[in-house]
């Protein structure tokens, strides 16, 4: 069917939602406009659908909507007998509508969903999984995209992100769906609801997710009389009702919200990016901590399983990134569990592959093991279901990625900012009654294990040459690995397509048991790390360093160095 074709076909039928027949009408004439919203379909992967709200196949709406869940409903009735799904949502623009279309086409195909109420955080849909044990589920959300954007997220029966294996066998079901000659099973919420095929999920569910998530403070109530003062944004995003609760739960009673960004608006009014990894989505919280003075800043992304934060200094406010943020919190973990006698004896960490390399020496340091996964939240979950496999759950003690995603406690098997609020501010309580402020307790660790620096660079390379480009570069570096970057020698490397690794000091070459993904890693000489990968989404070739200095200044001018001696090995 050529792109006429597709916008007279959708010109004539997408009647379910006024707002998709009014924009394509006002297209009419407009061939770019057309082209934009027809080239194409939006791709179902691990991370499900994401793409601009609107008109087309390229494009979020109630009908790509639709068509994805009947390819889902198709899988999971060739799979299981009686089949049910948990699904949610978070505050962006139609995601509530989209959440019920979800609901609805699952309810016709005899799949009984069970729907939130109200938006809620992405851990609470991976919670709702495993407690109400249901073979898949839904996160309608774009994560921290812009406003224009939202998404469509699916999960396993193990609480995780859909393996790559289970994507794309939902993905071909979804190929074989027509979006308008009948393929698609649906009957209306409301007949969905009355038919029992439809359940609102109870609020006993997330009383159980909070109980869970109190369990694993350390020290229990410590915020209560503690003088901690928080300044926190939800970034009109889902986060608002279920942090707020669990801070008060663990004792918090100096919490200040930012009034301008409370409230769930998919619009995003004060922050058109809502990231809370960029300091420009932390202004309105910034000037707020420094009129109330407060010792801490936290924002929650819109669907609310990433937080970044800023603490107080002599000289204002700190930024953490997201690989300081999971230091300080696994070396709280660890020092404070074993303190208390309740470390395991065995205890597991994991991080990704592209994390800091001071993670390992704080593990060193408690004899902790530490699992090395590749880029992607559902790789840690896996190495908790692995653990669980064994029964040996209780080992797993903190995980982390350097995207601001964390989690304590194998409840869930995805990213929870909701557990991670819990635990940075009880951490940020346990130092002030020690006299110490977060960013001291950052520098400390600097101090002892040296300046870890930490630095991405993205290099974009468009058009069907640039992919072939990137390609080249890719083959070219791996058929000859360098030696020495910045004048530091290389150590190790590891090979994540080929799966393999080897430690040129020794010679040893050991297979990689993970996934095939086109990953390049590189140690250094003095703890560095350099990691070469092209974007998953995007047509860049990402370089991840990690420069070692006896000062931030010392680590900053070697990463500098790091950077112009990769580019030349890669040609860039």
């Amino acid at each position: 069917m050529s792109i006429t074709e597709s916008f007279k076909l959708w010109l004539n039928n997408a009647d379910a939602d006024k707002d998709l027949i009014e924009e394509l009408k006002s297209i009419e004439n407009n061939e770019k406009e057309i082209y934009e919203r027809f080239y194409t379909e939006l791709k179902f992967g691990t991370a499900g659908l994401r793409g601009i709200i609107g008109a087309g196949t390229n494009r979020m709406n109630v009908y790509t909507v639709r068509r994805a869940t009947q390819g889902l409903a198709n899988f999971l009735n060739k799979i299981y007998e009686n089949p049910t799904v948990a699904i949610s949502h978070d505050s962006r623009i139609k995601a509530d509508l989209f959440a019920r279309e979800a609901a609805s086409v699952l309810a016709a195909n005899g799949i009984k969903a069970y729907i939130s109420s109200e938006l809620e955080p992405t851990p609470v849909v991976s919670f709702a999984v495993r407690e109400l044990k249901t073979q898949a589920g839904i996160m309608v959300t774009a994560s921290h995209n812009p406003s224009a954007y939202n998404g469509y997220k699916c999960y396993g029966s193990d609480g995780c992100q859909m393996t790559d294996v289970n994507a794309n066998a939902v993905f071909d079901e979804i190929q074989k769906v027509d979006y308008f000659n009948g393929d698609i099973k649906y009957i209306s919420f409301d007949e969905g609801v009355s038919s029992g095929m439809i359940e609102i999920i109870s609020d006993s569910t997330y009383e159980s997710y909070l109980e869970r998530v109190q369990e694993q403070s350390i020290n229990p109530g410590i915020c209560k009389g503690s003088g901690l003062k928080v300044v926190y944004s939800p970034l009109n995003g889902a986060g608002n009702k279920l942090v707020r609760e669990i801070l008060r739960r663990n004792g918090l009673e100096d919490i200040i919200i930012v009034k301008e960004q409370e409230n769930p608006d998919g619009n995003f009014p004060t922050c058109p990016y809502p990231n809370p990894e960029m300091k420009e989505a932390l202004a309105l919280g910034l000037e707020l901590c420094k009129k109330e003075g407060a010792d801490l800043l936290l924002a929650t992304d819109p669907d609310s399983d990433r937080v970044g934060i800023a603490v107080k200094t002599e000289n204002g406010y700190r930024l953490m990134t997201g690989n300081e943020t999971g230091i300080m919190l696994l070396n709280y973990i660890l020092s404070t569990r074993k303190e208390k006698g309740t470390l395991p004896e065995a205890p597991v960490a994991v991080k990704t592959v592209v994390t800091s390399k001071l993670v390992d020496k704080v593990c060193e340091k408690y004899g902790c093991d530490l699992k090395v996964v590749l880029t992607g939240f559902k790789y840690i979950g896996e190495q908790i279901l692995l653990l669980e496999q064994k029964n040996q759950q209780d080992r797993y003690v903190f995980g982390f990625e350097e995207s601001y995603g964390y989690l304590a406690g194998s409840y869930v098997r995805d990213k929870d900012a909701v557990v991670a609020s819990m635990l940075i501010c009880e951490m940020a309580a346990y130092y002030r009654k020690q006299n110490k402020s977060l960013n001291e307790v950052m520098n400390e660790l600097y101090d002892e294990f040296g300046y870890y620096y930490n630095k991405t660079e993205a290099f974009e390379f468009a058009g069907s040459e640039g992919m072939k480009k990137m390609g080249e570069i890719m083959a070219s570096i791996r058929s000859s690995h360098p030696t020495e970057l910045a004048g530091f020698k290389v150590t190790a490397y590891s090979d994540y397509l080929e799966s393999y690794s080897m430690d040129v000091v020794s010679g040893k070459r050991e297979v990689i048991d993970l996934p095939k993904s086109n990953v390049l890693a590189y140690s250094l000489e003095g703890g560095g790390a350099v990691i070469v990968r092209p974007s998953g989404t995007e047509p860049k070739i990402k370089v991840y360093i990690t420069a070692v200095g006896k000062s931030e200044e010392d680590a900053v001018e070697i990463s500098g160095n790091m950077l112009s001696s990769v580019c030349s090995a890669l040609g860039i």
